[in-house]
């Protein structure tokens, strides 16, 4: 993902150790899914372990920080799934994966929403698997590809609507709303069955996941020339391909950088579009809200401990159980102490019998009533200082 620098304090930017994705699946059994993928993964040895749980269980047991709320995926929450693998020999990669149900009353086409956060030990390389097919089977068979952006898929080349109102807010949608990296290519010409492959299956395994490829037919040129200038203040060349920006634009995006002039859709690998979105995708982007929590969960609400992990994890909890049992022992004896105190100064104050003595005869005075005595005794018992 982007560098970890930041262009404000107070709009943190994605972690260059990071991998962050959001989507729907439209299937029947989301979680059933996961769960086969993720058994035969492990069996395979590509993973080193992984867990399924319960999202209120998995609140309520976090391991790290039992009191943090921000390890809390949310009422929404249907399933919370963790995997552990490594990468380059030896390098550890943690994931967390949650399935939530939709907001308010649910529709067909909406299916589940998921979001995956994933961290490495060291800064992301795209060269290494994707996280996503860690927990979703990479097969067309399985529907989990959905963006939020209603109608777009992340392995297919999308057609952009024919209605210039349609395409105008699917383009304001994309740059707005989506995590994920946008391009446009237009077909100079209708392309044979390998140019309708979409050219993100050229790119990396852990950028492939990342970009949204949305194609515009032949007699499409002027209807998207047209959308992007009026929203995106863009240009749709002929046969070429453009990386939308975000809104607002990313520091350093410029737009005649990210358009591609030719694009030859003949099954050939294109290179200049394929380095445009690689060096897009490795801007410091701002991380929003849902994927800033979902980072922290992952950090701070972990569960699939190594036998290392678990070992200072067990030393940990020994060691504030035995400083929580020192201070309740030492607010015991301090409560003692004081009982023993108060039980003193009554009896001097009685005179042993737990019966206050009558006043004595004549003037009342106020500094000679048992209560008076009590206080006075109890004051001496505390001591100076006390």
């Amino acid at each position: 993902m982007a560098k970890n620098s930041s262009s404000s304090p107070s709009s943190p930017t994605v972690p260059d150790t990071a991998w962050l994705g959001r989507g729907r699946h439209l299937g029947a059994e989301p979680e059933q899914d996961v769960r086969r993928n993720l058994i035969a993964l492990k069996a395979a040895g590509v993973l080193d372990d992984f867990l399924d749980l319960d999202p209120v269980e998995a609140a309520r047991s976090t391991v790290l920080h039992p009191r943090d709320e921000s390890a809390d995926p949310g009422p929404s929450a249907r399933r919370l799934f963790e995997a552990r693998w490594r990468v380059a020999d030896d390098v550890t990669v943690r994931a967390q994966l949650t399935t939530y149900e939709p907001e308010g009353r649910r529709k067909d086409a909406e299916g589940v929403l998921w979001v995956l956060a994933a961290e490495a030990e060291r800064p992301w390389d795209d060269r290494w698997p994707s996280p996503a097919t860690m927990f979703w089977p990479d097969s067309d068979r399985v529907d989990w590809d959905h963006d939020t952006v209603a109608g777009l898929r992340l392995r297919a080349a999308n057609q952009l609507p024919k209605d210039d109102d349609e395409l105008r807010h699917l383009l304001r949608d994309c740059t707005r709303q989506s995590w994920y990296v946008h391009v446009v290519v237009h077909e100079a010409m209708t392309p044979d069955a390998q140019g309708q492959q979409p050219i993100t299956r050229f790119l990396p395994p852990g950028l492939r996941h990342r970009v949204i490829e949305h194609r515009a037919t032949p007699e499409q040129a002027q209807i998207a020339d047209f959308a992007l200038k009026r929203e995106l203040k863009l240009r749709m060349p002929r046969g070429g391909a453009v990386v939308l920006p975000t809104s607002p634009p990313l520091p350093g995006y410029e737009a005649d950088r990210f358009t591609v002039r030719s694009v030859f859709l003949d099954g050939s690998e294109p290179f200049e579009l394929l380095d445009r979105i690689r060096e897009f995708a490795a801007f410091a982007r701002p991380l929003p809200a849902e994927a800033e929590q979902a980072l922290t969960r992952l950090r701070q609400g972990w569960h699939l401990l190594t036998p290392d992990e678990e070992l200072v994890h067990a030393q940990t909890m020994v060691s504030r159980y035995a400083e929580a049992l020192d201070a309740m022992t030492k607010s015991r004896d301090l409560y003692r102490e004081a009982a023993d105190a108060a039980q003193a100064a009554l009896a001097e104050a009685t005179g042993g019998d737990g019966v206050p003595r009558p006043p004595a005869s004549g003037p009342a005075r106020t500094e000679g009533s048992p209560l008076n005595a009590l206080t006075k005794a109890f004051g001496r018992r505390r001591g100076p200082g006390k």
